[in-house]
């Protein structure tokens, strides 16, 4: 049975268990993979980054209230969070690493920054 290498499909010839035929081919396979998942990581990260600079710049003294309308004109992207957080209450507030918004009615947000440390 004729094996090929994985990275540049070549015919390998060698141990049975060989997959490509130098090691240059196996770093260039493996980055390849690599690359692939870091390029999902790097979308939703920017993603994320920009969400929360959007909180940041309609938010500046730590509370206030907002439409969805100029959330989504500033490019907001409802579908990304860094996580939820419920209160005792029952309200759910939706959290882009330390600031957050609460859906309040209608198209109304009530945007908050939470406050706690990392230490």
């Amino acid at each position: 049975m004729e094996r090929l290498c994985l990275d540049c499909g070549t015919l390998i010839r060698g141990r049975a268990d060989k997959k490509y035929c130098d090691d240059s081919c196996r770093s260039n396979y493996n980055n390849r993979l690599k690359i692939e998942d870091n390029l999902v990581i790097k979308r939703v990260n920017n993603i994320l980054k920009k969400n929360r600079a959007i909180l940041v710049a309609l938010n500046p003294n730590g509370k206030t209230k907002t439409t969805g309308k100029k959330l989504v004109s500033a490019g907001f992207n409802f579908e990304y969070h860094t996580y939820c957080y419920e209160t005792h209450n029952g309200n759910t507030y939706i959290f882009c690493y330390e600031y957050g918004y609460l859906t309040l009615n209608d198209d109304n947000y009530l945007l908050v920054k939470r406050e706690e440390s990392l230490g």
